[in-house]
């Protein structure tokens, strides 16, 4: 047998300590990297997206995926359950107004934008708070205006009277309707709840000129919703200020028969503005009763409106005895 010196066994003590110490730092190594993986990952990917976002590839990408922003306006109308849509729809409208700041000018992002807000307004919040559906409308009224372009420009000072608006809304063409329709509804639907105010009185006129620059234009567009808005104006105004029962009612009988009656904006609109306008009870508890036995999904593109508005026909037939003397 061989024998070993006493003076080999520190050494050996020593190699095999540290092997043992390597392997700990290897195994603690190790296990910090997986506790930090994460973080550090997430870190590179919000660099990374930051870098993105603030670089001019961020606009290429935009422009590249023009059906981007349509699509989302359809999923939202499309959704018809009201409490998904009505959670979903605000952070996506402040996900586009941060895409907007690096695109500026981008079209189709201005007009959802628009669309997002008098929609939200519209569906949402005017009929529980109609001082902040006026602040939504207006936000939708300037990313329309915005939407327009150099053709929008005189526009933006509302208050000029209709002859510039007039000259404007006759350049304007196909390629800029659904901008249009969108800034119209916004202002319109802003100069309703603000009757009582001069302001909203003298822009009356300029409103008006552009519903009716929409309705040449197309006066099917988005299921007869021009006509529905111009009976809506006609019926909500007095005499004085240039309104008409009369006229109001062929606009809403129009937009109905375009839709077989499907599209429940028109029925509940012509309740709650030409109904109670002439005080035909009769007339108002029919409407009402047909929106609220129908069937919302038969227009499964607005799916959404239809919803909210049966639920909104449910309300109003419980103020019957309030609106009618």
């Amino acid at each position: 047998m061989t024998k070993l010196h006493h003076s080999t066994f520190p050494g050996r003590l020593w190699r095999r300590q540290r092997r043992v110490n390597l392997v700990r730092h290897s195994t603690l190594t190790f296990r910090l990297l997986q506790t930090a993986m994460p973080q550090l990952l997430g870190a590179v990917f919000i660099s990374l997206l930051f870098s993105f976002f603030f670089s001019g590839c961020m606009q290429v990408a935009l422009r590249a995926s023009p059906s981007l922003f349509p699509n989302f306006a359809a999923t939202i109308f499309e959704e018809c359950d009201p409490e998904l849509a009505k959670a979903s729809i605000p952070p996506n409208l402040k996900l586009m107004e941060g895409l907007l700041k690096n695109d500026p000018d981008n079209k189709k992002i201005l007009t959802t934008l628009s669309m997002g807000f008098a929609g939200y307004a519209l569906l949402f919040v005017e009929s529980e708070d109609p001082e902040r559906a006026s602040l939504f409308y207006l936000r939708a009224l300037d990313y329309g205006i915005r939407a327009l372009g150099d053709k929008g420009a005189p526009l933006q000072n509302r208050e000029a009277g209709p002859e510039p608006v007039k000259a404007a809304l006759k350049n304007m063409d196909q390629h800029d309707l659904e901008a249009l329709f969108w800034t119209t509804l916004s202002w319109n639907a802003w100069i309703n709840l603000n009757l009582d105010k001069p302001s909203a009185l003298a822009q009356l006129s300029v409103s008006e000129a552009c519903l009716k620059r929409v309705l040449e234009l197309d006066e099917h567009f988005f299921y007869s919703a021009p006509h529905i808005l111009m009976g809506a104006s006609l019926a909500a105004r007095p005499p004085l200020l240039g309104g008409s029962p009369e006229k109001a009612r062929i606009h809403f009988e129009q937009a109905m028969q375009d839709n077989h009656g499907n599209f429940y904006l028109a029925q509940v609109y012509f309740a709650k503005y030409y109904a109670v306008r002439v005080q035909d009870k009769e007339l108002f508890e029919r409407t009402l009763a047909e929106v609220i036995r129908g069937n919302p999904g038969q227009l499964k593109d607005v799916c959404l409106i239809n919803r909210v508005m049966q639920s909104r026909a449910q309300e109003l037939a419980k103020q019957v005895e309030d609106l009618f003397l």
